[in-house]
């Protein structure tokens, strides 16, 4: 018998109203007219969010100051269908996996978002996922109100 924690999968799903290839690039290369950073970023001030657009590529914030802040490394780059990145804020602990999907549907474009691997920061990983399940749902609504 295995001790493993087993600790659920973020899922959050919305749809916006343009095509997928829009989706994709207003999600990644121009995530600083979106993103929440006034509440949801490591530094107090943000000019820029940048999406590394190749696979090992880094996402990351820029500060005022012009100080980076890591965010996530690419692992998966497939525009405009997918991203998959290993999500570690400041590389401070073990990375969990985000994984985007974007599908054209009647209407506009479904845009899917996983947030797995919490098993990997121990028993700390309950705690996170919990924050995260709200806090995407937050950002998700930003993305949502600039696409609208």
């Amino acid at each position: 018998m295995s001790d493993a924690i087993v600790i659920e999968v973020v899922r959050k799903s919305v749809t916006v109203d343009c095509t997928v290839e829009e989706a994709f690039r207003i999600f990644t290369a121009d995530a600083t007219s979106w993103w929440p950073y006034e509440s949801h970023s490591i530094h107090e001030t943000v000019s820029e969010i940048v999406f590394e657009p190749h696979v090992g590529g880094e996402v990351y914030e820029i500060a005022d100051s012009g100080e980076r802040g890591h965010w996530a490394t690419v692992l998966e780059w497939d525009p405009p269908r997918r991203l998959v990145l290993a999500w570690n804020i400041r590389k401070r602990e073990e990375p969990t996996e985000v994984e985007v999907r974007f599908t054209a549907r009647e209407g506009g474009t479904s845009v899917e978002l996983e947030h797995r691997g919490w098993e990997r920061l121990a028993e700390a990983g309950t705690e996170k996922r919990a924050n995260y399940d709200t806090g995407w749902d937050f950002v998700l609504g930003k993305y949502v109100d600039r696409l609208a």
